[in-house]
């Protein structure tokens, strides 16, 4: 008789309460460093949920889970392109924009 083994991958999900990520776990996800999330919420292109911008209050920074994708796309426009961060970050508004406009348009 012949045996045989199965593998199962599993994947784990873990759901994010919203201000659930701090800066060092941000900049993991986005595969950069704690002074690049630094920098960009001090320029204004990420935005903390709590604490103030000030660089020194990065420990009391905390990110709802979207701030991933946003922090993700910037990352990957300033690589590909070598664009300005806050180039990067209008252009991630403009691509929200539309995508928001088109789940309004599915909906009618």
């Amino acid at each position: 008789m012949d045996h045989y083994t199965a593998s199962i991958h599993t994947t784990t999900l873990e759901i994010l309460d919203d201000d659930a990520l701090d800066a060092v776990t941000l900049a993991r996800a986005c595969h950069r460093s704690v002074e690049w999330v630094q920098a960009r919420v001090v320029d204004g292109v990420l935005t903390p949920s709590t604490g103030t911008r000030h660089a020194t209050a990065v420990t009391s920074w905390r990110f709802a889970s979207p701030s991933i994708v946003r922090a993700r796309r910037v990352a990957q426009l300033e690589r590909m392109y070598d664009a300005d961060p806050q180039l990067a970050a209008m252009t991630v508004d403009l691509m929200e924009e539309v995508l928001d406009l088109r789940r309004k348009l599915q909906g009618f």
